[in-house]
């Protein structure tokens, strides 16, 4: 019973920026579940070795491509030789994203228009590219990884809390789109996780006041985001749709 309610045995799944941090983890755990992959990130070397060593310890395929999402050529052809090469693409998690801090008066255009592009442009290609192909089956599901930083912010954050919070919104209207077709999107909303981004952008001291205002007392690890994950991709989640799923450790429950 828990096999066939939480196993993705036939099913096959993209993941974007697989190569590392929770895209990793995100694509481990749905192969542990037995679903088939198709990984992407920018570095050829990295999703190469990223493939290999899930396909090793998990006996499922796994194809992978480099792909660098800000460019909507890339894009489109990471969905085009996902459904050439597996014939199928039942679940879609749109995971690449990065951040660049600024204030709001020190907002570089470039910059802007990089992470929307990253962050949001390239999830809505994706989805809209591989649509079709679950309408065709009548099931599918898409899980936008958001950010508890499109529910709330901190200084130096607009971009990526736009983008974030923009994926929300984009998740709830696709989710009227496509009901009628037995697909769900939802959103997941990581809160503090022990990646190289924050790792990289935060100070120590930075690291330790998030670590502060989780209810837990801790990061959070990248499997942490990848066990919701498989549930929403899973039957165990098919009646949730439109939906944000806040993984943060308690962060949002605090007011100071």
């Amino acid at each position: 019973m828990k096999d066939a309610i939480f196993g993705l045995a036939n099913k096959t799944a993209l993941v974007t920026g697989a190569s590392r941090g929770i895209g990793h983890a995100i694509a481990r755990a749905l192969a542990q579940a037995g679903a088939d992959l198709f990984i992407c990130s920018r570095k050829a070397e990295a999703i190469e070795a990223a493939a290999g060593s899930i396909s090793q310890e998990t006996g499922v395929r796994v194809e992978w491509m480099a792909a660098d999402m800000s460019r909507r050529d890339d894009t489109d052809r990471l969905a085009a030789e996902a459904l050439h090469r597996m014939g199928k693409i039942d679940i879609l998690v749109n995971n690449a994203g990065w951040n660049i801090p600024q204030a709001i008066d020190e907002i570089q255009d470039k910059d802007w228009d990089y992470l929307i592009e990253l962050n949001l442009t390239n999830c809505m290609r994706l989805t809209r590219a591989i649509v079709p192909n679950m309408k065709e089956r009548r099931w599918g599901r898409i899980i936008h990884i958001s950010s508890m930083m499109a529910l709330a912010s901190t200084p130096k954050r607009n971009a990526y809390s736009a983008t974030k919070a923009a994926l929300v919104g984009m998740a709830q209207a696709s989710a009227l789109d496509l009901g009628p077709w037995n697909i769900t999107v939802n959103c997941i909303a990581p809160g503090p996780i022990a990646t190289e981004m924050p790792m990289t952008l935060l100070s120590k001291e930075q690291q330790e006041q998030m670590t502060q205002r989780t209810a837990l007392g801790r990061w959070g690890q990248p499997e942490e985001i990848a066990w919701p994950t498989l549930f929403l991709a899973s039957e165990a989640a098919r009646y949730i749709t439109g939906q944000v799923l806040v993984v943060d450790g308690g962060c949002l429950a605090r007011i100071i």
